[in-house]
């Protein structure tokens, strides 16, 4: 398809933003008519599911649990049974540390029996039934099918980034805000810095007008990459691309939508706003073996908003390249940096924010959420999640193609990246070659459908 062909559906960027929720870390929903008030009292077990036992489901886990002291994990749920295991034996410790490095101890609200550890593509919903709270950190291509799941069964939900990795998925996602709203669910999307005192204190300021109108910005997520594993014997192609889903779109999106979507997201909530066109660049300069999948390693995008401004993105997962992981804001009168400082046209620092006593964004994503269940109210971050992930899905589309990319064009795109059959034995929709090498986008070439 032409890349300025309309979908059908006719779903406008003005539509998908209304009601936006870009300028918070979540909305809060008390006191309305729903279906149903899903408060539960401080004396109530709130009972917990992880699906998706790797690292991130790990330490989710135990934030979790330390985020209220009357919850209990009773459910565990994977692809793999190997990954069930290590989280387990990894949580059930005398002293584990979470996902950002502190140390405690939450065996005893643990009561994983063997019964209640599942196994397989379909897993996940029956963790979900047992569960009064799910996590949500398998791959992101599943995100959308586990979160429709969980809100159909009125569950509140924490699910990392992205929501999803193509445009059906944001679309399916998007699909569920009027019902988790209706059922008073919290839905709490891992875009941590929403939930960090120096980015809302920052964000707060640039809201106030201390920087002036945002015209511009400068966001970063260069580093060296992650891991690889490698191809053992009698793996099928579906296990293969599974236990490196980082390297495959269908499961990651590719580095710029996994990763660097916070600090896009960071600019997105400076703005207000969405961007409502894309041109850039990307490929592999470094990082092209077969074990890399069909991911670029470096992007640079240009993002354009409404009113004109800019979002300069780069991100890179190249070794022994400059590291920088950060945002900068740029305004009429100053600048705000995500180091926690607001400097004006002439650098002199006119807020500087000590952060050395904040709590921990990733432990505050989860004290909140458990705050609000007791309260009877709800957090809602799915669109919050959505636009995120649709900008940062759009930049892919404009890195791969070699073309300005609209928000229309990107949000509208009927490219379905999931296998249509999941199952060991299935084949993915990309696939190598006689010599082992996955088909990469080239610019120029790779059109938008």
């Amino acid at each position: 398809m032409d890349i300025n062909k309309k979908n059908s559906d006719g779903i406008q960027r003005r539509t998908f933003v209304k009601g936006s929720v870009l300028a918070a870390g979540g909305m809060m929903f008390s006191g309305l008519s729903l279906e149903a008030k899903q408060k539960k009292g401080k004396n109530d077990v709130l009972k917990i599911a992880v699906i998706g036992c790797g690292g991130r489901g790990s330490g989710a886990a135990v934030q979790a649990l330390k985020a209220d002291p009357n919850t209990k994990l009773v459910a565990l749920a994977d692809a793999f049974r190997d990954r069930i295991d290590n989280c387990y034996t990894h949580i059930t410790a005398e002293e584990v540390k979470d996902w950002s490095g502190n140390v405690s101890g939450v065996k005893s609200q643990i009561d994983v029996p063997e019964k209640n550890k599942f196994v397989g593509f379909e897993a996940y919903k029956n963790a979900i039934d047992l569960a009064d709270v799910v996590i949500l950190t398998a791959p992101p291509g599943f995100r959308p099918d586990h979160l429709e799941y969980a809100i159909k069964q009125g569950k509140h939900v924490f699910c990392e980034k992205p929501v999803a990795v193509d445009a059906p998925g944001v679309r399916r996602v998007l699909a569920l805000l009027e019902e988790s709203k209706k059922k008073n669910l919290n839905v709490v999307v891992g875009l941590q810095r929403h939930y960090q005192t120096k980015y809302r204190e920052i964000i707060k300021r640039v809201h106030a007008g201390e920087i002036g109108d945002v015209i511009a910005g400068q966001v970063y997520w260069n580093g060296g990459g992650v891991w690889v594993k490698d191809r053992l014997p009698g793996m099928t192609e579906m296990e293969y691309q599974m236990r490196n889903w980082y390297y495959f779109n269908w499961l990651s999106g590719d580095h710029i939508v996994e990763q660097h979507i916070h600090n896009m997201d960071v600019m997105n909530w400076a703005k207000q706003a969405l961007p409502v066109k894309a041109q850039g660049m990307g490929g592999r300069e470094v990082r092209k073996g077969k074990e890399h999948g069909e991911i670029f390693d470096h992007h640079y995008v240009e993002f354009t908003y409404e009113d004109g401004s800019i979002m300069n993105s780069q991100c890179r997962h190249i070794k022994g390249c400059m590291s920088k992981v950060a945002e900068q804001i740029i305004g009429t009168k100053g600048r705000a940096e995500s180091n926690g400082t607001i400097v004006d046209l002439k650098g002199n620092v006119i807020y500087r924010h000590r952060d050395r006593e904040d709590p921990n964004p990733y432990q505050v994503e989860h004290d909140e959420m458990f705050a609000a269940i007791r309260k009877g109210e709800a957090i809602n971050d799915i669109e919050m999640g959505a636009n995120a992930t649709m900008t940062s899905i759009m930049g892919r589309m404009a890195t791969y193609s070699g073309q300005e990319i609209t928000w229309d064009q990107a949000l509208n795109s009927e490219t379905n990246l999931m296998p249509d059959r999941l199952a060991w034995d299935a084949l993915p929709k990309v696939l190598p070659n006689e010599d082992g090498y996955y088909p990469v986008a080239v610019p120029g070439q790779w059109k938008l459908i």
